[in-house]
């Protein structure tokens, strides 16, 4: 059975975890002060060095492209920011910024998709995928295997084994591993430096150990738990450097042999490990993954490491990006704890829900054991470690734009309006933006990988180092490219206000509900009122609960009917939007649910907010169902938001209400759950004066950022999407 008792720590590790959490509130306030007040992405662990000096090294033509050049302006950039170790922490290293921001580091101009412009302008695609990077997920253990110079022996063995004519591969990964290699050799000179200089006894042994880690993985694989956390946190600021990368995997299986080992020889405790684990995730926010099944089905990967975790997180209360897998035979403990600690901190894990994940991905033609090795690590998404490229919540097409246009088309067709017709027109639409994705991977298949190769990820992939081959051009067993349809609800709720109000009712006719849209409504409140109070997606009586299974099946129709034209390059269908409603519906035409012109559009499979208004029903459940109702159906993750008003959790049965909630949604077949649990007086204290608030910890859209941080935006779709008991 496994210990699912929380750890207690002692006053010098509680101090080092709350001196690095207090850390973590001022360099986030150095951060908002260079930055403008705010940023809408994950809670990077990048801290702003002003003594700083690197100038990138370009081609010909003033740019950075090809992997021996990114390598050697890698190698060049790890060398120039210094060298840093909290004292508190059991680790070194940080993330100093990403290369992108000092370089014209991208596509070089003959391969921009010049002729897919037009397409995009006209249908608003400002994510199509082509040149995406980092969207995949890393086999960590290949390593903790070799450690970085067994990499370095690998990338070496492999060009001389396979001895290509064009070194431009392999040369670029011997630069990277040199670079990081002379990184972790400066900051062991730098730890023992601060040793020499610390009076404090233990700070100094601190320091001493850290020197000796690193000293360690010089020469060798981790042989311990605090050595493989080094060496991850070693990744996790090299990766982020590199196109933001962000991923580690199944993070208690990868630690586990390391942890265990230490244990029985008598050199690690729980307190150590937990202080540990919280010094790797003060220095990033990678997404990492908790629990799950074995491939087989036969055994929950849960194991005491895995309480270990969430015990970092709760202890540490800073943004994480942890998920708890959910299975049915999963350990309840390690749930409800989940849980526990998220009603105690109003936020925490997420959870990755493997019904959905491993059912859906099955449904591509792969083995349902593979399916289930696929882990949470991304926003939204999840891959199989080092043998799969998804590229995953890099691409969406705006589903909103096909409606507009097909309005037109109807309205200034020669045949009388027609929901058939507005039907046969939006598909039409619809087709040819997915048509235009699709097109594009094939063209991002071609070119990325000679402009930006994933130099970092490549080390970490079965099969590129082996093949020479980028992990975007064959270097990997399985392409599945993701493609992500949004503005579910948007779509939705208008069909069925046309339904509604213009078909069935006949309150308002076709001409006028045009001319309403064309004027953005100006002058026509009333109109926009009538169609905006249907019942919308979400109530399980209303018109849009049809339609928006509808949209969902050509959705997923239009992108599984066929492969890219060119390449048969698979592609997955997703529902998933990130936090960009408001950049989607900005240049979005007003829409038939009531919608003006610029205002954001629906979040990925969601009800839009106040949907439940008036309905004598628990608002999360209804949510819930409706999101597991329209799920994409092959694999990738369409997330349910659960914003929740924790007074109103307290009436409905607090943690055992969250767990059913969670493991129903699994059942039905949903992918992804987001919860925080706040009341609705202090998110909107907190909305009103962020700054009031600097340590509150919310997720967004999948990843876990401070609320301070984000933007007002931002801020608001969170406050809007909050779950009460008003009526």
């Amino acid at each position: 059975m496994v210990n699912s008792e929380k750890t207690k720590l002692s006053p010098l590790y509680e101090k080092r975890i709350e001196d690095m959490r207090q850390a973590k509130l001022y360099y986030n306030k150095e951060k908002l002060k260079r930055y403008g007040g705010s940023y809408d992405t994950d809670d990077h662990g990048f801290i702003c060095f002003d003594e700083m000096d690197f100038t990138p090294e370009y081609n010909e033509d003033n740019m950075i492209y090809g992997c021996k050049l990114i390598g050697r302006n890698l190698r060049r950039f790890f060398n120039s920011f210094p060298a840093y170790i909290h004292p508190s922490s059991a680790l070194a290293g940080c993330w100093a910024g990403a290369i992108a921001r000092f370089a014209k580091i991208g596509l070089r101009p003959s391969d921009q998709p010049v002729h897919l412009k037009p397409i995009h302008e006209k249908y608003g695609i400002t994510q199509s995928g082509i040149g995406a990077m980092n969207h995949l997920g890393p086999d960590m253990t290949i390593g903790l295997q070799l450690g970085w110079k067994g990499l370095l022996e690998k990338v070496r063995y492999y060009r001389s084994f396979n001895a290509p004519k064009d070194t431009d591969f392999y040369d670029g990964e011997e630069e990277l591993l040199l670079g990081i290699l002379e990184y972790i050799e400066r900051h062991v000179k730098y730890a023992y430096s601060m040793a020499e200089k610390e009076e404090d006894p233990i700070v100094r042994q601190n320091y001493l150990e850290i020197a000796k880690v690193n000293e360690n993985l010089l020469n060798s694989p981790p042989k311990t738990f605090r050595e493989a956390c080094q060496f991850l946190a070693h990744f996790q600021s090299i990766d982020r450097t590199y196109y933001l990368g962000g991923a580690l995997g199944q993070i208690d299986e990868l630690l586990r042999p390391y942890y265990e080992k230490d244990v029985k020889d008598g050199i690690l405790t729980d307190e150590m490990a937990v202080w540990i684990l919280a010094s790797l995730f003060y220095n990033d926010t990678h997404y990492s993954q908790i629990g799950g099944v074995t491939p087989d089905g036969s055994r929950d990967l849960t194991r005491r490491l895995s309480f270990l975790v969430l015990d970092a997180v709760h202890y540490l209360r800073i943004p994480s990006n942890i998920a708890v897998r959910v299975w049915e035979g999963m350990n309840e403990d390690l749930l409800r704890r989940a849980v526990e600690y998220i009603l105690e901190d109003g936020s925490g894990v997420c959870f990755s829900l493997s019904k959905g994940i491993e059912e859906g991905f099955a449904r591509n033609g792969h083995p349902i054991e593979l399916a289930r090795m696929r882990a949470k690590v991304g926003c939204n998404w999840v891959a199989l470690p080092g043998i799969e490229y998804p590229l995953q919540d890099v691409s969406r097409v705006n589903m909103a734009f096909a409606l507009v246009h097909a309005m037109d088309d109807v309205m200034n067709g020669d045949e009388e309006p027609s929901l058939e017709a507005l039907w046969e027109r939006f598909s039409h639409h619809l087709s040819i933006m997915v048509d235009c994705i699709k097109e594009g991977y094939d063209w991002h298949y071609e070119v990325v990988s000679r402009n930006t190769p994933e130099i970092v990820l490549n080390l970490f992939c079965h099969g590129p180092i082996e093949r020479g081959l980028n992990c975007a051009q064959g270097g990997v067993d399985i392409i599945g490219l993701n493609l992500d349809g949004i503005a579910l609800a948007t779509v939705a709720d208008s069909f069925a206000a046309i339904e509604q109000r213009v078909v069935r009712e006949k309150r308002i006719s076709w001409q006028e509900l045009y001319n309403a849209l064309k004027k953005d409504f100006e002058g026509e409140e009333n109109i926009r009122l009538m169609l905006k109070s249907i019942p919308r997606f979400g109530n399980p009586d209303s018109l849009a609960e049809g339609w928006a299974t509808r949209i969902r099946d050509e959705f997923v129709y239009q992108v599984k009917k066929s492969r890219t034209p060119k390449h048969h390059l698979e592609v997955i269908p997703g529902l998933f939007s990130h936090g960009d409603i408001y950049a989607y519906g900005r240049n979005l035409p007003a829409t038939p649910n009531g919608r003006k012109k610029g205002d954001p559009i629906s979040h990925s499979s969601e009800p839009d907010p106040g949907f439940a208004k008036g309905l004598n029903s628990f608002s999360p459940t209804l949510k819930a169902n409706a999101v597991a109702l329209v799920q994409a159906g092959y694999g990738n993750s369409a997330p349910l938001h659960l914003d929740i008003d924790s007074d109103m959790l307290k009436r409905e049965g607090g943690v055992d209400c969250l767990m059913a909630l969670i493991h129903t949604h699994n059942q039905m077949g949903g992918t992804l759950i987001n919860l925080n649990c706040i009341t609705k007086e202090q998110i909107l204290k907190a909305h009103e004066d962020p700054d009031s608030y600097p340590d509150l910890v919310v997720r967004v859209t999948g990843y876990s950022a401070f609320f301070a941080s984000l933007s007002k935006q931002y801020r608001q779709q969170i406050v809007d999407r909050y779950l009460t008991d008003d009526k």
